[in-house]
């Protein structure tokens, strides 16, 4: 049994490397910047990078960040809704991903992104705020809370990454695929198409959600130029963070969690219940991204968790 096990993993592998063989040129930047900057949009450079992102609303500050491999569109929903409740909502496309594109050093570790995001905040006169974070930016939201707590006011963690187990390790298998370096190579000069629309499906429970203009955009900016290699470059740093006593941390904080989350189970949520002031949300038939898969109910619950003083 285990023979056949390997000999088809090993046949999914040859599968996956020829259609990565089949090459692709990337889409030029400014190809996408007329297809997805809206006026809100602006671009600030830091760290040598021309950082995309956008303030819309008034009232009090909210940062939003999004995780591996994503963007600032993934807040569409949220930011609307945000907005008309008297919230200033700052996202941006994060170093590696969407209109941003890659950094010069490569260095995609999580505490790169802190210190990215906090010389960021400070070039745009944001002092104090919440900060909601997806996936990976649920990571670089809890440990920037730790980091610099009496920046944070309140935090939300949308499944959040930060904690590993070889027991609920479930990736999906773009990430697995390039973690292994000559078939990252391979990555970084193929079409994107199938495997961006097979992880959508990942990051979905129900697919029928999924809709062809996200299919396109998250294609779309995953074929920008640098991308590719800077995702393969950010997975491989992934589990290399050095373990943080999550305890000490004292902002308030709403975790949210779909309990269908194919990439970080559930169980990992028992390592953020060590969060000493915490309220946890956890929503059925729904996976890995709530703001995109239930966004209406995700951020009432939000909007609720911030009013309440």
């Amino acid at each position: 049994m285990k023979k056949i096990v390997r000999v088809l993993a090993l046949l999914a592998v040859i599968i996956f490397v020829a259609v990565f063989a089949l090459q692709k040129k990337s889409i030029p930047l400014q190809v996408l910047k007329e297809k997805y900057t809206t006026p809100a949009s602006k671009f600030l450079e830091v760290d040598g990078m021309q950082v995309h992102y956008r303030v819309e609303g008034e009232g009090t500050p909210i940062v939003l960040i999004h995780g591996t491999g994503s963007c600032l569109q993934t807040w569409d929903a949220w930011t609307d809704s945000l907005q008309k409740n008297n919230f200033k909502v700052i996202r941006l496309d994060m170093p590696g991903f969407g209109l941003t594109g890659p950094r010069k050093d490569n260095d995609y570790s999580v505490k790169n992104y802190i210190n990215f995001l906090d010389t960021f905040l400070h070039r745009i006169h944001i002092d104090t705020f919440a900060i909601a974070g997806n996936s990976l930016g649920g990571e670089i939201a809890w440990r920037y809370a730790l980091e610099h707590p009496s920046k944070v006011s309140k935090l939300i963690l949308i499944d959040p990454a930060g904690f590993y187990s070889k027991e609920h390790r479930n990736e999906a298998i773009v990430f697995k695929l390039a973690k292994i370096k000559w078939i990252a190579n391979l990555m970084s000069k193929a079409d994107t198409k199938i495997i961006v629309n097979q992880t959508l499906k990942d990051v979905y429970e129900e697919d029928t959600k999924i809709t062809a203009k996200q299919q396109q955009l998250y294609y779309d900016m995953s074929m920008r130029e640098g991308n590719r290699e800077s995702f393969s470059a950010r997975v491989q740093q992934v589990g290399k963070e050095p373990q943080l006593d999550i305890s000490k941390i004292t902002t308030p904080t709403l975790i949210q969690w779909g309990k269908e989350d194919k990439l970080i189970d559930i169980s990992m949520l028992d390592n953020f219940k060590k969060i000493p002031n915490n309220e946890v949300v956890i929503y059925e038939n729904c996976g890995h991204s709530p703001q995109e898969e239930i966004p209406a109910r995700s951020v009432s619950d939000v909007i609720k968790f911030l009013k309440n003083k």
